[in-house]
């Protein structure tokens, strides 16, 4: 699952970008050491930084030009200034794209993928199939024919996980230790209600016995 950073001072705009990113398959990542960022995001090691201009300590030009210096991660500038001088500045400071806010987030989003697809050509596809099943990593969402549900974060790497593994049975203890990388605590009650809530999102889509039980053993598609 691809890795955002983001470096966003205002608490309720990242989390907002967050929860967008985590329903459309990206796990994110944040810091409030603003005096060392560079350093708390190199050591991170994510695909994608998506960097504010506006910050406590050091600007965002700052932090873009010593990720540069270092490193060639991906860098996407996401600010409300918007003059033709900040986007010329990032771009020659090295940053891969800019957009201003208020954007629109599936242009947002469409920049993201754009930048990832250049960065890492050889990526695993974003786009899983298997039996009718299609499996959209970057938008969060399972389709079959013309039918599509969106998914959980939960619910994806579920699927993404058997999905990997298909024709081979996961246990309860390997679907857990998936889910064990979000910052929710996930017990087996808990990957009950998901992988349940999972079955029948297959069901609408017209997938009956998709995902199969194997008692005491665990699941497989």
């Amino acid at each position: 699952m691809p890795t955002v950073f983001l470096v966003e001072d205002d608490e309720a705009i990242r989390g907002e970008l967050s929860r967008l990113l985590g329903r459309y398959g990206y796990e994110c990542l944040s810091s409030d050491d603003y005096e060392n960022l560079a350093d708390v995001i190199l050591k991170a090691d994510p695909q994608l930084v998506l960097l504010d201009i506006n910050l406590p300590v050091y600007d965002g030009y700052c932090v873009c030009r010593e990720l540069r210096r270092r490193s060639q991660i991906p860098v996407i500038i996401v600010t409300s200034r918007d003059s033709d001088t900040d986007e010329l500045m990032s771009m020659n400071l090295g940053a891969d794209d800019f957009i201003t806010k208020p954007y629109n987030t599936q242009i947002l989003l469409a920049r993201i993928a754009a930048v990832m697809k250049r960065a890492y050509p050889s990526a695993p596809p974003q786009v899983l199939s298997h039996r009718g099943l299609q499996l959209d990593l970057a938008r969060g969402e399972a389709s079959c024919g013309e039918k599509t549900v969106e998914l959980t974060k939960n619910e994806m790497k579920i699927l993404h996980t058997l999905l990997s593994n298909r024709g081979h049975i996961l246990t309860r203890g390997e679907l857990m230790n998936a889910l064990w990388q979000t910052d929710e605590f996930v017990d087996d009650n808990t990957l009950t209600v998901n992988v349940n809530r999972l079955r029948k999102k297959l069901e609408s889509l017209g997938l009956n016995d998709y995902l199969v039980t194997k008692r005491g053993q665990g699941y497989l598609v």
